[in-house]
């Protein structure tokens, strides 16, 4: 369906862009370098042909795509972010393009010997034969999620230049910051009019995602007392070794390191000390809900129980929730999953119907009022050097949108 250099073409383009977020900033956007990229947007939107294309104060972007049929279809939506992680350096990307990619090892940095081997990142071995963009070793790609905003665009003006497909209305949407986790705070859930909508933002080729964890933030705040090391006998309170006994009496095997598929965990992110005080960043996740709620109470329970075995209140602890499982407002509305599964089949891409050990945009949106599952954009590694993505899953994610819009129109006839 859609010419693979004009897709890479324009996916070069955007990831060439630097939008990297920062989680330290109270603007919208995160950083002023994010309207590079959303300016450019708007202008291409505009040139392929959508309708009502606008860009608010806080840099999201909105356009649409009229209907091409006669009778009511609901209205959907299509929804990516075109920031990219704090996490890794977005600045001066250099990708690389691998043609028929023959399923060996992939040099990204001879000088710095920086290798993707499938024999450590073993999804390589499915694309054998296909075109990868790379990482120069350097940067990140931005695959997350600039292929998705490709992927949008790209089936958008192709439904543009063939007004024989018959569709619905279709709303896009582009949002700064997702990879902070407020992509969702400022989306006007009711400017968008949509009945539901797709973040095009996950993984390999053929995910399908409508769950995604429960998500929340601790701040442990230990205090301690300095002393003088030579004269601290009785009287030195040490931090460091307090905050220690807080992290080791928690479950070690419920890490990000040791967890997989539904399971939860405690993930220690940041540690920050001295004597006097040390700070502990922790994010919790989990995908039951009831879990998740006895993971922040245990956390809750032991600072209790170590504020009681050192007889003072030396450590604290702020714990905010930072989004749900969707799954809760999707299942109402299954049938929305149910025609992203019909389009995949119908495009011979088979669906790989998972939770996202993560969160997206839409599980925020699903809470607004968009019930709003997640598919593949088609990246792998994201957040680092070894993030990478394979140009025919690019095309074929633009093709289930197409379908997915057609079946949809055909469904409400």
């Amino acid at each position: 369906m859609t010419n693979k250099q004009h897709i890479i073409d324009r996916f070069l383009r955007y990831v060439k862009i630097d939008t990297q977020s920062d989680p330290k900033s109270t603007t919208t956007p995160s950083t002023e370098k994010q309207w590079d990229l959303a300016n450019l947007l708007v202008e291409e939107l505009k040139q392929i042909g959508l309708a009502d294309v606008i860009i608010d104060e806080n840099a999201y972007i909105m356009a649409t795509l009229p209907s091409t049929v006669g009778h009511q279809v609901p209205v959907i939506g299509f929804v990516s972010h075109f920031d990219t992680t704090p996490d890794f350096s977005g600045t001066h990307v250099n990708p690389q393009i691998i043609e028929n990619y023959d399923g060996k090892d992939i040099i990204l940095n001879k000088e710095k010997d920086i290798i993707l081997s499938p024999e450590y990142f073993d999804d390589l071995e499915q694309y054998k034969g296909q075109t990868l963009i790379t990482t120069d070793g350097n940067t990140l790609l931005g695959a997350d999620d600039k292929a998705g905003i490709t992927e949008i665009i790209t089936a958008m003006e192709y439904l543009v230049n063939n007004p024989d497909i018959p569709h619905g209305k279709i709303r896009i949407c582009f949002t700064p910051d997702e990879e902070i986790g407020r992509g969702a705070h400022k989306f006007d859930v009711d400017k968008f009019g949509a009945e539901w909508a797709y973040t095009m933002d996950g993984s390999q080729i053929g995910e399908l995602e409508y769950e995604n964890f429960n998500a929340a933030g601790a701040v442990v705040r230990v205090q301690g007392k300095s002393v003088h090391p030579g004269y601290a006998k009785d009287k030195m309170i040490n931090s460091i070794y307090i905050a220690q006994d807080f992290i080791n009496s928690l479950p070690r095997l419920e890490t990000p390191e040791h967890t997989e598929e539904r399971q939860g965990f405690f993930h220690l992110s940041s540690i920050k000390g001295d004597v006097e005080e040390t700070v502990l960043e922790y994010i919790i996740r989990d995908h039951d809900k009831k879990h998740f709620e006895a993971r922040k109470q245990v956390m809750i329970d032991l600072v209790e129980e170590i504020c009681k075995q050192y007889e003072r209140d030396c450590v604290q602890i702020e714990i905010k929730d930072q989004y749900f499982n969707m799954k809760e407002k999707v299942q109402p509305v299954m049938h929305i999953v149910e025609l992203a599964k019909n389009a995949m089949e119908a495009v011979h891409v088979e669906p790989i119907i998972k939770a996202i050990r993560g969160g997206t945009d839409g599980a925020q949106l699903s809470y607004k009022g968009l019930p709003c599952p997640n598919i593949f954009a088609g990246g792998h590694n994201f957040h680092g050097k070894y993030e990478y993505v394979p140009v025919e899953s690019m095309q074929k994610a633009s093709e289930v949108i197409v379908k997915l819009v057609e079946l949809t129109a055909k469904k409400y006839e």
